[in-house]
């Protein structure tokens, strides 16, 4: 694996989730790690606008050819968008993690949640 593969602009859950912060809201994915380890992604289960997501707590699936697996929630908020073009390109998750395939966006309710997660190096060493 290359440092590229885990962008140093992002924040990191040690189940494999990561989190770009702007402002009070949160964009949330799954690292290239568990993409890889999924295999290719045949679908997303898109929470609805609205919902509201705890740090730790699943609030979707992601299903391969290999298995069907939550998605945890790396910060706790109020979903304010989820990404459409999943629905009919979920292989998006597998072409670019940290771009086009991204999950949902969260409005943050606890911004302290943030201390606890990972940088990239932290998080890289985890999968050592």
């Amino acid at each position: 694996m290359s440092e590229s593969d885990y962008p140093d602009d992002l924040l990191y859950h040690p189940d494999h989730d990561w989190v770009r912060v702007e402002g009070d809201q949160a964009t949330f994915g799954i690292t290239w790690y568990a993409q890889d380890s999924l295999g290719e992604v045949v679908f997303f289960n898109a929470p609805a606008v609205g919902d509201t997501v705890n740090a730790g707590e699943p609030y979707s699936e992601v299903e391969s050819v290999k298995a069907v697996s939550d998605v945890l929630a790396p910060l706790s908020g109020e979903i304010v968008e989820v990404n459409g073009a999943l629905v009919d390109n979920p292989e998006l998750v597998n072409d670019d993690p940290y771009g086009d395939g991204w999950l949902i966006r969260i409005k943050l309710s606890d911004p302290s949640e943030q201390d606890s997660l990972l940088d990239s190096s932290a998080y890289t060493a985890t999968l050592e």
